[in-house]
């Protein structure tokens, strides 16, 4: 429905998204989508998509030797003028199921290149809103505001379906078309679990403790980085973190059969989380996650890389 109003509002019909996104599975989410397994099959898609590499400084398309990663947003201003007829520009702000996170630079300039071309910026941030970054919006972390902003998921307090588009009041101009209707829409039940759950994180201060945490699970994470050579990156916001597990910390190469192991091992001991990319474990605890909880299950985890470390006879343990 967004990229329909972007349509709507700007009269250009194309839209670009990242290669490795997620937006749905939808024929026109898959369609917009950038993860090849979903395409596999299916087809004719829906017309229209390009796709520019996501900014990534650990192992992108583009790497530099800084860390730097504005130019993946110069890329898409390449894509904007070279193709032409560009509505929108879809994103999350932060990558969820492998943990990618931007620079501030990169997405100012994202922004900015939006603002020059009159291309729709929305922010995707159905996995990752409504707390997870220590911001109700993970795009405020970065001082930015979208044209579009999807949420969903965590809306409805991870129990009810529920989902909403919010936009800026000059672009509510299409009250004549019909964008999609659903039979499940305006659910008078989902919206009370949604104000419910507004009202406690409000009340309950969770955005402070998400930032509290995350500083924490931050210097965990970077201990056990520095203690055990199959740990190649860590990265995250709030309470979502991605832990890119190689073989060779110079040479980056994944680490596959060991983030299989260190997944069945912490399953074991009650700890469950995603494998994204074959290599990187995906933890994002409930923001309700007590101080207590979160080191029982930083200790399980920091248990099972370190038996993966021994048991795969990396050097160093």
């Amino acid at each position: 429905m967004a990229l329909k109003l972007a349509r709507h509002i700007t009269g250009n019909f194309k839209v670009v998204s990242l290669w490795d996104s997620f937006h749905g599975a939808s024929l026109d989410a898959i369609s917009v989508g950038g993860e090849a397994c979903f395409r596999e099959g299916m087809g004719p898609l829906m017309a229209g998509v390009e796709r520019i590499p996501p900014a990534i400084s650990y192992r992108g398309a583009f790497p530099r030797d800084d860390g730097s990663d504005v130019h993946y947003a110069d890329y898409l201003e390449y894509v904007i003028e070279k193709e032409g007829g560009i509505g929108a520009f879809i994103a999350e702000s932060v990558r969820n199921t492998d943990v990618q996170v931007p620079s501030k630079a990169y997405w100012k300039r994202i922004r900015e290149i939006c603002d020059k071309h009159n291309v729709l910026l929305i922010i995707d941030d159905i996995p990752n809103g409504m707390g997870r970054s220590g911001e109700w919006f993970t795009y405020q972390a970065y001082d930015i505001e979208p044209d579009i902003l999807c949420i969903g998921k965590g809306l409805g307090g991870g129990i009810m379906p529920i989902a909403a588009m919010v936009t800026k009041d000059k672009y509510n101009t299409a009250a004549q078309v019909s964008l999609g209707h659903y039979t499940h829409e305006k659910s008078p039940l989902g919206c009370a679990a949604a104000l419910g759950t507004i009202e406690a994180i409000e009340q309950g201060g969770f955005l402070d403790k998400v930032n509290a945490d995350s500083q924490f699970v931050r210097e965990e994470l970077e201990r056990m980085k520095a203690t055990y050579p199959v740990i190649g990156d860590v990265r995250g916001i709030g309470l979502l973190w991605g832990i890119e597990l190689v073989t060779d910390q110079r040479s980056k190469a994944r680490a596959y059969a060991e983030a299989e192991s260190v997944l069945y091992e912490c399953l074991n001991q009650g700890l469950s989380f995603k494998v994204s990319q074959g290599n990187v474990i995906q933890l994002s605890p409930p923001l309700i996650i007590s101080r207590d909880e979160l080191c029982r299950a930083l200790n399980i985890f920091e248990s099972a890389i370190s038996k993966v470390c021994r048991d795969y006879k990396y050097s160093s343990i």
